[in-house]
């Protein structure tokens, strides 16, 4: 459920803004999509998993939460991210 430390070097590696970063609205979003990705799929197969079911609802709005700051503080940064992560809005 959870992701490996290699594959979030990787994510943090592919979004950062620059070498050191790793706390931008781009790296954070990044991280938790896959989360939530991974989460997705789990309850394929554990459909009355509530417990985890709450978490995921928290890593949405925390998501969300990011992304609409990352829109207040620069549309074209929030575009260029939804693009590349493929979310919808």
């Amino acid at each position: 459920m959870s992701i490996t430390p290699e594959r979030k070097a990787a994510l943090i590696k592919e979004y950062a803004q620059s070498e050191s970063d790793t706390g931008s609205p781009e790296v954070q979003v990044a991280i938790l999509t896959e989360r939530i990705v991974n989460l997705t799929e789990h309850f394929k197969t554990n459909k009355k998993d509530n417990h985890s079911r709450r978490g995921l609802l928290a890593m949405v709005s925390q998501r969300r939460s990011q992304l609409d700051y990352l829109t207040k503080k620069d549309g074209a940064r929030y575009k260029a991210l939804i693009e590349k992560l493929g979310l919808r809005r």
